[in-house]
């Protein structure tokens, strides 16, 4: 069987996404992939859906943080932004989703927003409400651990002064 001509082909577009959750939360890039198609689904329906074609092709996991290069047809960026914009959580863990850039070919979609490992997550102890917790911190974000069931809260070095 023949290739299509060029003119033909599909064309893409690739959304560079930035992912970030608290430090407990542990997820891979197939759990990542679903909650994009049950978005996608949610919010523009079937064919909506298939026509968007929403593809994870990249997703790097660090501590806390991910990176993804999410693919899908020219034509249908905003909508495939507004359905990664309606992910709050995978697999039970919440997560925000920011879309960094939009790009024409994969390569200048890493080299403009894709930045590689962030600064390395470190362990403190921090007087937090009155009581020496545990807190991970990624500058300037400092996730403190609440109570004993594993749970998190955000502050910044403001609420420690």
């Amino acid at each position: 069987m023949k290739h299509l001509p060029k003119h033909l082909r599909p064309r893409w577009r690739y959304l560079a996404v930035d992912i970030e959750t608290w430090p407990n939360a542990s997820f891979g890039r197939r759990a990542f992939q679903r909650e994009v198609w049950y978005a996608a689904q949610n919010l523009l329906g079937d064919t909506g859906s298939a026509e968007t074609d929403m593809t994870v092709l990249q997703f790097h996991d660090y501590d806390g943080t991910a990176e993804a290069i999410v693919r899908t047809r020219r034509g249908q960026t905003d909508s495939a932004r507004a359905a990664l914009a309606c992910i709050d959580s995978v697999d039970d863990d919440e997560i925000r989703v920011r879309v960094r850039g939009i790009s024409g070919t994969v390569r200048a979609c890493e080299e403009k927003y894709i930045r590689g490992p962030p600064e390395a997550t470190e362990q403190r102890h921090v007087v937090f409400e009155n009581a020496d917790r545990s807190a991970a911190v990624r500058p300037p974000r400092y996730d403190v651990e609440a109570a004993s069931d594993g749970a998190f809260v955000g502050a910044t070095a403001l609420d420690f002064r």
